[in-house]
């Protein structure tokens, strides 16, 4: 085992955070390339808005589980392979639910998606923590990070676009062609790891649950990622409703605000070690009580602001985690993302009820909850030594 990780700024670390990019980009543009479509899906199908957000749900809930299988699996065999084959998997299960009829069998291809993603996230965050110096990690991780938020945006905006011009199959199908082309990519640039010692523990599983600090940061995943993905997966519905009424294309470019949490993410995971997450979360709650303003411009400048203090709590937490967890990073990795996306799943269709129910003001009563809630999180860590 090499002593010395990677330092910012040589070769290798170049290499490994481009490739990290692109994973980011891949992940992320799979994983949420539906949510735009989600009114498609409704009008096609003739779903509810909260049936309709399975298209989501579908992916997030089997990929929470399948990570702290990835996570046992990366622990013995490695980090590199498990991530090349997960992305190349997503990206043709991807091209696949392009062509299949009916909603089922969209849905089914969904679900083995997330379970061919979950050997990325979790997997992800233990080899930039391993191959990476410690002075490195929050930076690198930040990178990663921003990549995802780049992910999340192209793959929203290219299947909004793509939509408008053809369906939501045309949709699905280029974002399925550009992450084959990202996980080529990835497979070409990546390092191989230099600092992988497998682990046969049989306590890695639950040890990480054991520490108090990891406990809260994995709580606040949970709320942070619910209070985000409500906003996003129902923002389309009441800008194509009155008295909006913007066509798919203009709905999906509000994904271009995920820019700001590239930079965010960027910014807040180099300062990991002396920020705090009680400022990022403000910035999320305050973001979120715009959007209840009826101006549009206040509205989009709302959903800037909270996409802002989403990825920067993200980078933080995130790096946190990795810096915590001396021992089995990969478990304490996998159980930070399958709170992340079981809130992304429960919450986010949670938050569909809450539209049903009162409208937008339902949605964003229910997003404040949660991100007071991550506000508190963030008090009660500060205290932990």
């Amino acid at each position: 085992m090499a002593s010395e990780g990677h330092a910012r700024g040589s070769p290798a670390y170049r290499r490994l955070t481009l490739a990290m990019l692109f994973a980011g980009f891949a992940t992320f543009s799979l994983l949420y390339a539906t949510q735009p479509l989600l009114p498609l899906f409704a009008a096609e199908f003739g779903l509810s808005a909260e049936a309709s957000s399975l298209a989501v749900s579908a992916a997030t809930g089997p990929l929470a589980i399948g990570i702290l299988i990835a996570g046992i699996v990366s622990d013995r065999l490695g980090r590199r392979p498990l991530l090349v084959v997960g992305m190349m998997a997503a990206a043709a299960l991807t091209l696949l639910a392009a062509v299949v009829p009916g909603w089922w069998s969209l849905l089914a291809l969904r679900v083995l998606t997330g379970l061919a993603l979950a050997g990325v996230p979790a997997v992800a965050m233990a080899y930039v923590g391993e191959e990476v110096e410690g002075a490195s990690v929050g930076a690198a991780m930040g990178l990663y990070i921003a990549g995802s938020a780049l992910g999340g945006m192209g793959g929203r905006l290219i299947a909004s676009v793509l939509a408008d011009v053809g369906d939501w199959r045309w949709a699905l199908a280029g974002v399925g062609a550009i992450g084959l082309a990202m996980a080529e990519a990835f497979r070409r640039l990546a390092p191989a790891s230099r600092r992988f010692v497998a682990s046969t523990s049989r306590a890695s599983m639950t040890a990480p649950l054991r520490d108090p600090a990891l406990l809260l940061l994995y709580g606040e995943a949970f709320v942070l990622m619910g209070a985000f993905v409500t906003l996003y997966n129902y923002a389309g519905f009441r800008l194509l409703a009155p008295p909006y009424s913007l066509g798919q294309a203009e709905v999906g470019s509000v994904f271009l605000l995920y820019l700001l949490g590239s930079a965010s993410s960027a910014w807040f995971g180099a300062a990991a070690a002396r920020a705090g997450l009680a400022w990022p979360i403000a910035l999320l709650i305050g973001g979120i009580a715009l959007t209840a303003a009826q101006p549009l411009p206040l509205v989009i400048v709302g959903v800037g602001v909270a996409t802002i203090g989403f990825f920067g709590a993200h980078a933080i937490a995130s790096a946190r985690v990795g810096q915590r967890a001396a021992q089995a990073r990969g478990q304490a990795a996998a159980w930070y993302l399958f709170f992340y996306y079981a809130g992304s799943s429960v919450l986010g269709s949670a938050g569909g009820v809450a539209w049903s129910w009162a409208g937008w003001p339902g949605v964003t009563g229910f997003c404040l909850v949660l991100g007071l809630l991550a506000l508190l999180g963030a008090a009660l860590l500060a205290r932990v030594r």
